[in-house]
């Protein structure tokens, strides 16, 4: 295989310490972009020529075009970016506020955002590179007491998709990764952050408050699989726009993915009768 060098943000641990362990392991370079630098002196220090630590903050956007060009200097160049580095907030819409949605967004898109502008120029110029996205089944679909994270992850998955049609004649393919629950810390008491409840909303999210805070340590996916999968795609030839990972994330996407054509389906008769009579039909270059 041809050695690939990789930003991953968010490596400390779970996702983006797997990608970062199986990338290694597999002989390429790693960029691992942390808040926390110590925390990966020990892969730093089991790979000196391969991997290097830098401290990075993904909400800083400004931050973004120095970590590529730090890794260009390093490496000579940069193959693989991974938006991995996230983070969830439960609470009922009434119950969350600005600035916890805001700091999503700034996580989860305006970050990425930034990353995937700074590293364009060099891919195109190549006529290569892989953007990984991690998004989540939550990116697809949603459900009561997540809705500011869903909806961090449906931008971005919108956002991507866009991308992805932009990109592609330049020899740039991006991958959105939609897992569903993943022995990560995603689920930790010192990660998930719970919305203070209100007496109006307490019952409708009680089983869902316990749901998300039990998870830790009981997830039925294996980061380790799951980042070996990803990485073995990435030096391969087909890259899938949509990645669902795990069972659960196959089985309830299926659902989501049925119900909404369902609806379409039925309501399709009302939906066409909102066009002009005489119109044309649609006729678009994509």
């Amino acid at each position: 295989m041809t050695t690939q060098t990789w930003i991953i943000t968010g490596a400390s641990r779970g996702f983006g310490r797997a990608l970062a362990e199986s990338a290694l392991a597999a002989g390429d370079n790693v960029v691992a972009a942390v808040r926390r630098p110590e925390s990966l002196f020990d892969l730093e220090a089991e790979y000196p020529d391969r991997c290097l630590v830098v401290k990075f903050d993904v909400r800083d956007t400004t931050a973004a075009a120095g970590l590529v060009s730090d890794t260009v200097d390093h490496f000579g160049r940069l193959d693989v970016l991974v938006n991995n580095a996230g983070r969830a907030v439960v609470g009922a819409v009434e119950e969350v506020g600005d600035a916890q949605l805001r700091e999503l967004m700034d996580l989860h898109l305006f970050g990425p955002a930034a990353l995937v502008r700074a590293a364009l120029p060099g891919m195109r110029e190549r006529g290569s590179g892989t953007i990984v996205q991690m998004s989540s089944q939550g990116g697809r679909q949603s459900f009561p007491g997540v809705a500011a994270y869903s909806a961090s992850k449906f931008a971005l998955e919108g956002w991507s998709e866009s991308l992805a049609g932009e990109v592609a004649r330049f020899g740039i393919r991006v991958m959105l990764v939609e897992p569903s629950r993943f022995r990560t810390g995603f689920n930790g008491a010192d990660v998930l952050e719970f919305a203070e409840p209100s007496e109006s909303y307490r019952d409708v999210l009680s089983a869902v408050r316990a749901d998300m805070a039990g998870a830790d340590g009981t997830q039925e996916g294996d980061p380790a699989r799951a980042a070996d999968i990803i990485v073995s795609l990435v030096h391969g030839d087909d890259v899938p726009l949509r990645l669902p990972l795990g069972s659960e994330a196959v089985e309830r996407l299926t659902r989501a993915y049925r119900r909404d054509l369902e609806g379409v389906e039925r309501w399709a008769e009302t939906a066409r009768s909102a066009d002009f009579t005489d119109a044309a039909p649609s006729s678009r270059p994509i």
